[in-house]
């Protein structure tokens, strides 16, 4: 039997991409018997808390992850109950989630830090103060981020920088500024066309990686990729969960593919199982937590931009 809810965590400061801001991570909690399990609703993919929500609630009371993926398409809602079933299952077996799914033991990551859209002026100042992370990544995805670009450098002279767009350029604006990517030393440029308008990716020059965000989420995805991206975004809310995030790493490697493992805004929870698909991916973003005023209970573990896998008590 599953139970839903939903909840909300306040964010230390606003968060604001191309399409728009947000003070407050809202998210669904399932709970599976003694299994938890998070996903954030975006309305990118037309999701809300209601919609959400109605998904799970209509799902049969002994539903199990064999049937799950035939019950649900890919997304937030699937997410949610599919890391709840493995929490449950974990803590019902007595064992980690990591040893059910026959993977090594998983050990620290470093993830990326987000710099949100704003100002030029804002975002250098937030360059400066962050400049000592390891890995800073910044939300564009407007006609007018040179200034920008260049700020957050004058900010961070000396950091790694990849770049958000969130489908937020044309192939004119991105032809015009890659070469200043390159120049401002950064290293990956995410989405920055369209999902499904995005061909032109594999006609214009790449002088630095792609990673699809929007145009992959899942295995199927990966088709309508070939000879546009260089590097997959593996999300648990685009997946439906830790099982098909899972097999979208193993295919997406075996087809050459380099990895970065994301997450929407939302609490520890969100990212427990995500830390498991992070292991020895390219690029982690897994920054969430570090964005919120209050969190769960029993947070992740941070030190600085390094997370440590979750505690049985928080999930897995």
């Amino acid at each position: 039997m599953l139970r839903v809810e939903s909840e909300s965590f306040r964010l230390a400061e606003a968060f604001t991409i191309s399409r728009g801001s947000r003070t407050e991570a809202k998210v669904i909690t399932v709970y599976a018997g003694e299994g938890r399990g998070e996903c954030v609703p975006y309305a990118r993919y037309d999701e809300t808390l209601d919609s959400v929500r109605a998904e799970i609630e209509a799902l049969p009371a002994d539903i199990d992850r064999a049937r799950l993926a035939e019950a649900l398409h890919p997304g937030a809602a699937r997410n949610a109950v599919d890391c709840a079933l493995w929490d449950a299952e974990a803590k019902a077996a007595g064992r980690r989630v990591w040893e059910l799914c026959g993977l090594p033991a998983p050990g620290p990551v470093t993830t990326a830090y987000t710099l949100s859209l704003d100002t030029p002026e804002r975002m250098e100042e937030s360059a400066r103060r962050h400049a000592a992370k390891p890995l800073l990544k910044i939300k564009l995805g407007t006609e007018d981020d040179m200034a920008r670009l260049e700020a957050v450098r004058r900010g961070a002279p000396a950091s790694r920088i990849i770049v958000d767009a969130n489908e937020g350029w044309s192939a004119e604006v991105y032809s015009e500024l890659a070469p200043h990517l390159v120049r401002l030393g950064v290293e990956l440029v995410e989405q920055p066309l369209p999902a499904g308008d995005d061909d032109m990716l594999g006609e214009i020059a790449r002088p630095l990686p792609v990673c699809a965000d929007e145009s992959c989420h899942d295995v199927a995805s990966l088709a309508g990729l070939k000879g546009k991206y260089d590097v997959v975004n593996i999300k648990l809310d685009k997946t439906g969960g830790l099982t098909e995030a899972l097999a979208l790493r193993d295919a997406a490697r075996a087809e050459g593919y380099k990895v970065m493992v994301g997450c929407m805004v939302g609490s520890s929870l969100a990212m427990a199982p995500a830390v498991l698909v992070a292991q020895g991916a390219e690029i982690v973003d897994l920054d969430a937590p570090l964005l919120l005023a209050e969190d769960r209970a029993v947070p992740l573990d941070y030190a600085d931009c390094v997370v440590s896998p979750p505690r049985a008590e928080l999930w897995g």
